[in-house]
């Protein structure tokens, strides 16, 4: 119930100009209280129209991506940093982001997920700030006692095949990312632990 007034009222925000542009706010989707949660960057043209996350070409891969591991779109929750499509699919803009982040917050604060897996460098950024996706990627992270998992967004792999295997490999991590204990001390600081497969 909680999620359904949340996505009330992000269905009304016009915090910023995206707004106007918008056919359909994509909040996002998935269990209530889902294990892990994936965070991408924002809607594309699928998604503007029809109100749902990753329903497009880099959805159908996201899907092939979970299937690797035995799981189904409907067992994870789905989700962007920004909810409505940013103009011809330009990367959103960080004052967008930032008027987003209270919707991304809520969310994460309400599912309260194991895991976080961050789909682009967009979505990677709000977690490990100043870090490139090309050094992140595949790797765990705990951030404010939060596991996060960095990945590039399924979308680069229409874009550049290489990328492909690697997005394969970085996926069939997740199941350890999940089971994996944080084995830092608690008197210790845990704003950032990072950990390497």
């Amino acid at each position: 119930m909680q999620l359904d007034l949340l996505y009330e009222r992000i269905n009304g925000c016009t915090a910023c100009g995206l707004c106007q542009g918008r056919t359909k706010v994509v909040p996002g989707e998935g269990p209530e209280r889902p294990r892990i949660m994936f965070i991408g960057e924002g809607p594309g043209f699928h998604e503007d129209r029809q109100g749902r996350p990753f329903v497009g070409p880099a959805g159908k891969f996201l899907e092939e991506l979970l299937s690797a591991i035995g799981l189904t779109r409907e067992q994870v929750y789905i989700t962007n940093i920004i909810k409505c499509r940013p103009p011809n699919n330009r990367d959103p803009l960080p004052e967008e982001v930032k008027q987003c982040s209270s919707w991304l917050e809520q969310q994460i604060d309400l599912l309260a997920p194991e895991l976080i897996v961050t789909l682009g460098r967009h979505s990677m950024a709000r977690f490990f700030p100043g870090e490139t996706i090309g050094k992140m990627h595949g790797r765990l992270g705990v951030v404010n006692g939060q596991k996060v998992f960095a990945m590039y967004h399924p979308a680069a792999a229409l874009h550049q095949q290489r990328l492909r295997d690697t997005l394969i490999e970085d996926m069939k991590k997740i199941p350890e990312a999940l089971e994996q204990e944080d084995q830092q001390p608690p008197e210790e600081d845990q704003s950032e632990q990072l950990s390497m497969f």
